[in-house]
């Protein structure tokens, strides 16, 4: 992750200087700091609130300010503005923010917007799902992958990606040469099973089986993305 800035006019912003009117921004957090907090965020959030002192409700949200609290108490060197910047500018959607009646988001609450291996029913969303999603893989996944369909592991639910970019990307995480599964989205959802946005680009549904998913040839890919 890049350094997080703030520009006086448009805001919190990744890198050196504002996309919006290119004016240089002041650092708020370096960008090793910004991962590790990112991190932590996203873990505490989605599997160990327990161990980090946070009370998820059914839905998975608790109070921005337990969240604060939890950080500045295991990091000397946050504060509430790191909070608030890395949750705001996460460039994968990962959090979600309830304001409530209130001028700013930091006094409702917060959670997780996927990727929970924790207990929670997480509300329906409402945004329309491509026809098409795609998973990136190892190699030596895929054999069991087309025999038993994608299972959700550790996870609630399996995860999917809008953009083969993405999906080659999170593949990456587990191989050098990840390999591109295709999923019939609109056929998984005429035989009636629910697939939910989560996230910019990620969408999550239960186990798939086989015959709605298909690899995509290497020469088909387009290469890896870093």
């Amino acid at each position: 992750m890049s350094n997080l800035g703030i520009c006086n006019r448009h805001g919190y912003v990744s890198g050196t200087s504002c996309p919006d009117c290119g004016d240089a921004v002041d650092v708020v957090l370096a960008s090793g700091r910004r991962t590790q907090l990112s991190k932590f965020l996203s873990g505490a959030l989605r599997h160990f609130p327990d161990d980090a002192g946070l009370v998820l409700d059914e839905r998975g949200w608790t109070t921005f300010d337990s969240v604060v609290d939890v950080v500045t108490d295991r990091y000397d060197w946050a504060t509430r503005e790191h909070v608030e910047a890395v949750v705001l500018t996460d460039p994968k959607g990962r959090f979600e923010r309830d304001t409530g009646s209130e001028d700013s988001y930091a006094a409702g609450r917060i959670r997780a917007a996927y990727g929970h291996s924790v207990d929670v029913n997480l509300d329906p969303g409402e945004t329309p799902v491509p026809d098409t999603l795609y998973h990136g893989t190892a190699p030596r996944h895929v054999d069991a992958i087309l025999a038993e369909g994608l299972k959700p592991m550790s996870r609630q639910k399996v995860h999917l990606s809008g953009t083969r970019e993405s999906a080659l990307s999170v593949g990456e995480r587990h191989a050098d040469d990840p390999v591109l599964l295709v999923v019939d989205a609109r056929r998984l959802q005429a035989d009636g099973q629910r697939i939910l946005k989560r996230g910019e680009d990620v969408y999550t549904t239960d186990r798939i089986s086989a015959e709605y998913l298909e690899p995509v040839e290497p020469d088909d890919v387009g290469g890896s993305v870093s």
